[in-house]
């Protein structure tokens, strides 16, 4: 492993970090102004930076052992990893900027579903927020990260993700109303253990079904005449249910998660674990069959988890597509429990599977 004075000749002049999150529930909501309830994991991205007398930027990824240069103003997309980084630089002006070297180091594996690119993101803005003296709260911080996905990046995600790695805690979950950005903090009950298990098929939201079933949610608007699916409710399923297959199934996905939001921030305030689980089981249900977006490993490992002792449910988390599930369990003897249903999933897919969390 390679340290900031090995790559650059000095010592950091600022650290920042920023966790990966797991989605509890509340999938492929945000990008239609709904509900979502993640929870940050112990996992998380740490970026070193000092301030350089020019134009130039330096940055190195740990994991991926490599160093990209490239000037201030001559930011353009199609790099890989480092158009995160560009994005960051080319959205963030006309704030004060300056080159500067980092050093990114993380422990959120890409492809997980668990929010790798916004932590990066986050704690890179963060890191540069400190060194040039931005005034950029939290919330607007994670708004730009977002456009870095969007704008620059060119995946078009919601806003969850970059608001639960800037204003996410541990030990709660973060409530997030996506269409005011407003968010409450839920405590965690003591009774429950949150595991992530990354199914080992890799996903990329800046891919085709991703951007599909976004633009089939925006259809679904446009068939309805509302401004956005956040405006329908569970009492307007009739009308929903007229749509033509399959924006019939994606509407219906998106308003019944919603409500199930709802109801799981209920269920944790009042430590009904039981009725958690059953949402969790119901929204990865509706993601398999309604919005699609599962696939047949990945419903195999939810179906293995759900069944391990002391777990009250468990879905995806995270675009889908593959990537990681969330395990809603007691606390007591998790990891060990998640290890087998990792061996069984081996045995039955020939898939390795990793428990992320606990760690």
């Amino acid at each position: 492993m390679s340290t900031f004075r090995e790559l650059f000749g000095t010592e950091p002049g600022v650290t920042a970090d920023a966790p990966g999150r797991a989605n509890l529930i509340g999938e492929h909501t945000d990008y239609s102004g709904g509900f979502v309830l993640p929870v940050v994991i112990p996992r998380r991205t740490r970026v070193e930076l000092r301030r350089r007398g020019d134009d130039v930027v330096q940055v190195h990824s740990e994991q991926l052992r490599q160093t990209e240069t490239f000037r201030l103003g001559t930011e353009a997309p199609g790099r890989g990893w480092v158009d995160h980084v560009q994005g960051v630089t080319a959205l963030a002006r006309p704030r004060p900027l300056g080159g500067f070297d980092a050093r990114i180091d993380s422990d959120v594996p890409p492809g997980s579903g668990l929010a790798s690119s916004a932590a990066m993101e986050v704690a890179l803005l963060r890191a540069l927020r400190q060194t040039f003296g931005w005034e950029l709260d939290d919330v607007r911080l994670a708004l730009l990260a977002q456009r870095v996905e969007v704008e620059f990046v060119g995946a078009p995600v919601g806003v969850m993700d970059p608001m639960a790695s800037s204003l996410g805690a541990m030990g709660e979950a973060l409530f997030i109303d996506t269409q005011t950005l407003r968010t409450q903090r839920v405590p965690l009950p003591t009774g429950l253990g949150i595991a992530v298990v990354h199914s080992g098929i890799s996903h990329e939201h800046s891919s085709g079904d991703y951007r599909i079933r976004r633009r089939e949610c925006e259809e679904v608007t446009r068939a309805l005449g509302v401004p956005s699916l956040r405006a329908l409710t569970v009492d307007d399923l009739p009308r929903v249910e007229g749509l033509p297959p399959p924006l019939d199934r994606r509407a219906r996905h998106v308003v019944s998660e919603n409500a199930r939001v709802l109801d799981a921030v209920e269920a944790l305030r009042s430590g009904a674990l039981e009725r958690l689980g059953a949402l969790l089981a119901a929204s990865h249900r509706s993601l398999r069959d309604d919005y699609q977006v599962s696939v047949p490993d990945l419903d195999r490992l939810v179906a293995l988890a759900a069944e391990a002792p002391g777990v009250f449910g468990a879905r995806l988390t995270g675009g889908g597509f593959g990537g990681a599930i969330v395990v809603a369990a007691r606390p007591e003897g998790l990891r060990a429990s998640m290890e087998r249903v990792a061996e069984r999933y081996r045995t039955e897919t020939g898939r390795t599977a990793a428990v992320l969390v606990p760690g």
